[in-house]
């Protein structure tokens, strides 16, 4: 009997059956961290993260036979015990359509819940090296987008990162190929397709799709329909728009018909709480009108958003946040609104609330707290040493990356839980370096 190891081999793999077939066959078990497709033999090679996770993904489907694609797959122990980049080279990608490398990549989309669009992907593909086009489309294998890097380096960077990762927690996973084609054509900047190093290029796309023979003119998901019945963000009511933003549902748990506009929020830390903590935090689901800290109950607040809607968003998101110490209790008032008064602070004119422009593209980045934060409007010289100094009071910081968008500098910061990621968005919002007020908001993304 073959000595367990953290390879695993895995006979009858037809040309049918992708790498995000197989990972999703043993990512329940545990990080999948190489793969060999072996397609002239009909096999595959999948290094787990470690042995004890090979050994009970074996233990589980010796008892249930693993089937793919109506294909039953035989898995077993390999007599490698690891895979070193040599196998990976020369007989990973032997008799695959994908088996040069190349600077274009393509990338398929599986289980699209939330809309993908062309500012989504670059926000996942950036950071690993300058994006110079990106074409999405759709066709017969799902959502798809061609994404074109300055170099093949940063493309097979980003694949051997990237590959069989999910955008959004649970869903939205990424296939990566390399593309055939050594140029994309972009005609159009919009949410379908973006030519980043030709930004005078017309929005309006009149006809099939900027890309011919990508994909059809419906773009990368049905939220833009043509014609005569077509209907802007700007027609329809704030929850439509909102639900368009999120994929044409609403997050789950959310109704959109709440129209109570002011939040009870209790179990703050009164020793370190104040209105201006609690604007960058709710600012996050909507406009804030005014905030009101309780006298007679210092671990209480009133929250006034400008619509029942945001305010919906907030106490969704929000309830049982970690913060200072405390978990937030967040819920509706039985107050309308907060009355004008010199103890409760005005934001109604603020110019860092984040809904006055573009609503709907903020609506797609409202979130739960999570462990990584998004850091924007940086100083164009600055590193990454000197952003992780800027926020290191505030936990523990596992990873950073600086990117450029649009040639805007701009950074994820990944921190070891979100409690800590929550009090840097807290506490560093709207601050300043070197006299530029950075904005900072919660990302989705799960690695950097």
């Amino acid at each position: 009997m073959t000595e367990p190891s953290k390879v695993i081999h895995i006979r009858n793999v037809g040309h049918e059956i992708t790498e995000n077939d197989l990972l999703q066959l043993l990512q329940p078990f545990g990080v999948v961290t190489k793969i060999v497709m072996l397609r002239a033999k009909n096999q595959a090679l999948l290094q787990m993260y470690d042995v004890s996770s090979a050994v009970t993904a074996l233990q589980y489907y010796g008892n249930m036979q693993p089937n793919i694609r109506g294909r039953n797959v035989y898995m077993q122990f390999s007599s490698h015990q690891e895979l070193t980049t040599t196998e990976q080279s020369s007989q990973g990608r032997k008799g695959d359509q994908d088996s040069q490398p190349n600077r274009i990549l393509l990338v398929t989309i599986h289980h699209l819940l939330y809309p993908i669009t062309v500012e989504v992907l670059h926000q996942v593909f950036s950071p690993h090296g300058f994006v110079e086009k990106i074409v999405t489309f759709q066709k017969s294998a799902g959502a798809q987008a061609l994404i074109q890097y300055q170099s093949r380096q940063s493309a097979v960077q980003a694949r051997n990162t990237l590959q069989g990762r999910n955008i959004y927690d649970g869903c939205c996973q990424l296939d990566i190929q390399f593309s055939n084609l050594n140029e994309l054509q972009v005609n159009y900047n919009n949410e379908r397709s973006r030519d980043f190093l030709n930004p005078s290029l017309p929005s309006e796309q009149r006809g099939r799709s900027s890309q011919t023979g990508y994909g059809d003119g419906g773009g990368l998901y049905a939220l833009h329909p043509t014609g005569p019945r077509a209907v802007s963000f700007a027609q329809m009511s704030n929850a439509a728009a909102v639900a368009a933003a999120f994929g044409g549902v609403l997050p789950p748990g959310v109704t959109g018909t709440n129209d109570r506009c002011t939040i009870l929020v209790s179990n703050l830390n009164p020793d370190k709480i104040d209105e201006d903590k609690l604007f960058n935090l709710f600012s996050m689901y909507g406009n804030i009108v005014r905030i009101k800290l309780l006298r007679n109950k210092p671990d209480h607040a009133l929250i006034e958003m400008e619509d029942g809607f945001q305010a919906e968003l907030g106490v969704h998101f929000l309830k049982g946040a970690m913060l200072f110490g405390k978990r937030l209790e967040v819920n509706f008032s039985k107050y309308p609104n907060i009355t004008p008064a010199p103890d409760a602070h005005e934001y109604s004119g603020s110019t860092l609330n984040r809904f006055n422009r573009n609503a709907v593209k903020n609506y797609r980045y409202c979130c739960s707290p999570t462990k990584m934060i998004h850091v924007s409007t940086l100083p164009q010289d600055i590193t990454e040493d000197e952003i992780e100094t800027h926020l290191v009071d505030h936990g523990t910081i596992v990873s950073s990356k600086l990117f450029e968008v649009n040639g805007k500098k701009q950074a994820l910061i990944l921190f070891e839980d979100e409690e800590q990621a929550t009090e840097a968005l807290v506490c560093k919002h709207a601050s300043s370096i070197d006299s530029c007020i950075i904005r900072i908001s919660f990302s989705q993304l799960q690695t950097i």
